[in-house]
């Protein structure tokens, strides 16, 4: 055996050699002064070497532990090599499984929305550390980051997310616990105050979009109600629209900062549907300036209340406002199997500061597109599916 002194004493020589202590445990020191701890063992019949440290760092106590450890996993039927590659793998390396493991059975798109949100904000940071080492306060200290750059919902689920892969790594042994497990939102993030508006649920909707097809009052106001249901922006950008806002040629319509509550500019993407109610309303506008203009004065934009009453006429007094189109939508969509994201930018939910205006104004642009187009069919279907339900039910 050797001793702690001599350990210390060890000086380079020309050529490695070696300072050997009790069962199996040596100390390798290069002619470069490295001292380093190396164990031989035999395992499924092949010659191997375990690292176990290098000194100072790792005292002959500490090296001795680790032997004693190793030795244990070769009595149980382990490879202490294998079972230490396992330990130090980073926490890319065990997402990645994780993700290969987790994608079976779910949309290649809502997969790579997943991959893109580990790769743009969760690898830069804590990627690379080793997953044995990661605590509760990385992972706190991570998705802080992203909420502090207001995004919110993309902190939330990437602490989910990052849950996952930690539960992934302890039920293969890769860790023995999970730091993320005892963690919720509300212990980490900021309470965000919500106002509630009145909406009808997701099975109403074929309901309401009949009744508005049917309203029988100014042609202005249904219009618009199908438009809202279509686009669902918020009340105040749809009645405050400027025919030059829209490009029916690129499908689109590019609502001005100055009109978007986060005061940021804002596409609306037109489904084919939501240009065919265009091309209506442009062939009643008689030249004017807004699209929906007030019935007392067309040179200022429609009411507020004249949505909401045309609702309250059809029997949706405090059921349906303006703004409960954006929530049946959001609800919707998520069930349809649409990124999170994508539908938040759609709805302007996210709040942007100067440096990511322009970023989130243009991301994501043609998927968004699709998801529009999907959408006006996806009301289509509701209206077919109701009216054929009535019709076998007559």
């Amino acid at each position: 055996m050797i001793s702690e002194a001599r350990v210390r004493a060890a000086k380079p020589a020309q050529k490695t050699y070696r300072l050997t202590d009790a069962r199996g445990l040596y100390l390798q020191v290069t002619p470069t002064g490295g001292r380093y701890w190396r164990f031989n063992y035999r395992f499924d019949g092949k010659q191997k070497t375990l690292a176990l440290g290098t000194y100072p760092d790792v005292p002959l106590a500490k090296a001795r532990e680790r032997l004693e450890e190793a030795r244990r996993l070769l009595a149980d039927g382990e490879d202490p090599s294998a079972v230490k590659q396992a330990i130090s793998q980073d926490f890319e390396t065990v997402a990645r499984a994780w993700l290969a493991h987790w994608r079976t059975g779910r949309s290649e798109r809502y997969v790579g929305y997943v991959i893109a949100r580990l790769e743009g904000d969760i690898f830069p940071d804590i990627g690379s550390r080793p997953i044995s080492e990661l605590t509760t306060s990385n992972f706190r200290d991570a998705v802080r980051k992203i909420e502090q750059r207001n995004a919110p919902e993309i902190a939330r689920r990437l602490l989910q997310n990052c849950g996952q892969i930690m539960r992934y790594a302890v039920a293969n042994d890769l860790v023995q616990r999970n730091p993320v497990a005892d963690v919720r939102p509300g212990d980490i993030f900021k309470p965000r105050k919500k106002r509630n508006y009145p909406r009808i649920t997701a099975r109403e909707l074929p309901e309401l979009l009949r009744a508005i097809d049917g309203y029988a009052g100014g042609e202005h106001t249904r219009l618009a109600l199908q438009l809202m249901a279509l686009t669902f922006v918020r009340t105040s950008e749809l009645i405050g629209a400027k025919w030059p806002e829209f490009d029916l040629k690129a499908s689109r319509w590019d609502v001005p900062a100055e009109r978007m509550k986060m005061k940021t500019p804002h596409v609306v993407f037109l489904s084919s549907q939501a240009k065919a109610i265009l091309e209506r309303l442009k062939a009643i506008s008689m030249d004017r300036e807004y699209v929906f203009p007030g019935d007392m004065n067309p040179n200022k934009p429609m009411s507020n209340n004249t949505l909401l009453f045309a609702l309250y006429r059809m029997g949706y007094r405090s059921r349906m406002t303006g703004h409960g189109f954006r929530g049946v939508a959001s609800t919707l969509l998520h069930e349809l199997g649409w990124p999170h994201e994508h539908i938040e930018l759609q709805l302007a939910h996210q709040e942007r500061n100067a440096v990511s205006a322009a970023y989130n104004y243009a991301q994501y642009l043609e998927p968004r597109a699709r998801m529009m187009q999907a959408w006006a069919d996806h009301l289509d279907r509701l209206r077919a599916r109701e009216g054929e339900t009535g019709r076998q039910a007559a």
